[in-house]
């Protein structure tokens, strides 16, 4: 075996629904067999990392990547993402522009950001602002007009015009600079850090010493890890209710349609967009334009459009572009016109609500977890409980004549829920869930029969049954007695 590609039906299903941005990041460890680790992942509707495949290569060629990619792609139904990040490769770079010829291609913002210093240290010695100055005109420029200016001033000032590592870098500029990504939606993120976290995650359970035979094994305990943190979050998501910080029926609204971290993103340039004031900068026809700054400031400006009747709105920010969340701009200027009264669905990005995976995908078997239509499934039963439970409970606690209600009603329902006989219902999901486990075992079963382990690689120094040993190594030693 040469190279290695594995995919589960969760990681199949969890890519349709999350696989818009996908990170792509081959820095892991290699194994004993000089094999990289290579997974792909990304965020799902709880910002939490996930897993969609990975990868022990051989080699990082062109042509590795290349073969990579298409099986990926192949096992995902040939979906292609809709942005991926990579670190600064070149083969790596090659290779998607082969395959995947309609996704936009970015480069991790940390990655390059680490070789400044090692290419520009003469620069960081000579001038002590150099950091500060640069440090503002990737992460602070709101605007590609305001980036060039920036740009251009930084190598005038510090005498960089001549540097042919940073023109390089400047002539691909669109793939890293955050100020020309804005508008293009990476789920809020602009590095292989969910790579990386996954990758530290790995680690507790995939080393380079695990051998090709164990790999399977210790991929699904991570995996199997993994998802039941999302269950948890499913289930606190559906049994906990939001705290609210304003009156705004929009905000109430929220906390019902998001997740509980998505919620907390959408709350927070809410509860700041009180801090901002909009000003009615122009009309033209039904496009209108709003000046957005902080109340007291004048700068930084932010420009809000609107158009065809309030339905369609862009901010320079872009926060609704890059990360799918209406941004506190938007949010001052809607206030301004009395429109914070109703969330609009056209505002809501599916992929960040509670409803994100209720689609059923009918290409991928069935997996655990995964409720067909006219089924029900536990978890989502407790949940659905929890909820009613929560507002009866309230109800039951204002007064003691409720309370007392409450206890005798709940103890009459206890009885009877313990005199019902569930016995058919509990074996025929326990039947159902022993033939997926058994399926599975089956596929990883097959799987280690017909591969056989490749050979080690070489490590360096000599090997130890050929180095000879100092005389005080073999000495043996005696115990000291008191």
């Amino acid at each position: 075996m040469r190279s290695c590609f594995w995919a589960d039906s969760r990681s199949k299903a969890a890519y349709q629904y999350f696989g818009d941005v996908v990170t792509f990041d081959a820095t892991y460890l290699t194994n004993i067999y000089k094999m990289s680790f290579v997974p792909f992942s990304g965020v799902n509707h709880h910002h939490q990392t996930i897993m969609f495949g990975c990868a022990l290569l051989v080699n990082e060629t062109a042509e590795s990547y290349t073969w990579l990619l298409r099986t990926w792609q192949e096992a995902m139904l040939g979906k292609s993402p809709s942005t991926i990040i990579t670190d600064d490769d070149k083969a790596m770079a090659k290779a998607i522009a082969e395959v995947l010829l309609n996704t936009t291609h970015r480069l991790c913002l940390w990655h390059i950001l680490q070789k400044f210093p090692e290419h520009l240290a003469h620069v960081y010695n000579k001038f002590p602002d150099f950091g500060k100055d640069f440090r503002h005109c990737i992460h602070d420029t709101i605007t590609i007009d305001e980036f060039e200016q920036e740009w251009g001033g930084i190598l005038a000032k510090y005498e960089l015009i001549g540097n042919n590592w940073l023109q390089s870098l400047y002539t691909r500029r669109d793939k890293w600079v955050p100020a020309y990504l804005r508008s293009t939606f990476c789920a809020g993120m602009s590095t292989t850090q969910m790579s990386e976290s996954m990758n530290k995650f790995f680690k507790d359970y995939v080393r380079s010493s695990t051998m090709v035979s164990d790999f399977v094994y210790q991929y699904e305990k991570a995996l199997a890890a993994r998802y039941f943190k999302e269950k948890e979050k499913d289930v606190r998501t559906n049994s906990l209710r939001a705290i609210l910080k304003t009156p705004l029926k929009i905000e109430e609204e929220a906390a019902l349609v998001y997740t509980r971290k998505s919620f907390l993103i959408f709350q927070d340039e809410l509860f700041n967009s009180l801090r901002y004031k909009a000003t009615k900068l122009s009309k033209d026809g039904e496009r209108k334009t709003y000046g957005v700054v902080v109340c007291g400031k004048e700068k930084p400006l932010y420009h809000v459009t609107l158009e065809n009747g309030d339905e369609y709105a862009t901010c320079t920010c872009r926060m609704w572009e890059f990360m799918g969340f209406l941004c506190r701009h938007i949010l001052c200027v809607f206030g301004k016109k009395s429109k914070l009264d109703k969330l609009s669905q056209h505002w809501v990005k599916e992929r960040w609500t509670i409803n994100a995976k209720t689609q059923l995908i009918t290409d991928i078997p069935l997996i655990e977890g995964q409720v067909r239509e006219g089924q029900d499934d536990p978890m989502m039963r407790k949940s659905k409980l929890m909820i009613k439970l929560y507002d009866i409970v309230e109800l039951g606690s204002q007064s003691a004549e409720k309370h007392n209600h409450l206890c005798l009603a709940l103890d009459k329902v206890h009885k009877e829920l313990l005199a019902m006989e569930d016995h058919v219902e509990c074996s025929q999901r326990g039947g159902e869930s022993t033939n997926i486990q058994m399926e599975r075992s089956q596929v990883v079963s097959n799987f280690l029969q017909t591969v056989q382990d490749p050979p080690r690689g070489p490590t360096k120094g000599r090997s130890k049954s050929l180095r000879s040993k100092n005389p005080k190594e073999t000495q043996t030693t005696k115990k000291k007695t008191l």
